[in-house]
């Protein structure tokens, strides 16, 4: 059974930083590209950043470029993102896929809230 479970989530303040996790499991991780996918709300789903299977190809939206970094360990089967300088508009439920342009699997998500 593939599972997708993020964490690290919760309330930060505006120039905060915070690091996610999602744990992978169920699948062939290191042949796997991995995405992350957040939903602020009230509004649609949104690409955030896409990391191919060698970890080496890294991709992100323009909003959040400069200011987050996405990782993989393959060992550990687990994907990250860290993310430095939030701002109120990084508010956003945020989900991690399988897959670099569809995604076939996905997790539960983890809320990000950026405020003072």
């Amino acid at each position: 059974e593939v599972q997708l479970v993020e964490s690290g989530g919760g309330l930060v303040q505006p120039g905060g930083s915070v690091r996610l996790s999602c744990a992978a499991s169920g699948f062939t991780f290191d042949q796997s590209a991995m995405t992350w996918v957040r939903q602020a709300p009230g509004k649609g789903l949104e690409w955030v950043s896409t990391i191919m299977w060698n970890g080496r190809n890294r991709y992100y939206a323009e909003a959040v470029k400069g200011r987050f970094t996405v990782s993989r360990d393959t060992a550990e089967k687990t994907l990250s993102l860290e993310m430095i300088s939030l701002r109120s508009e990084d508010t956003a439920v945020y989900y991690c896929a399988r897959g670099s342009s569809t995604y076939d699997y996905w997790g539960q998500g983890t809320p990000v809230t950026v405020s003072s």
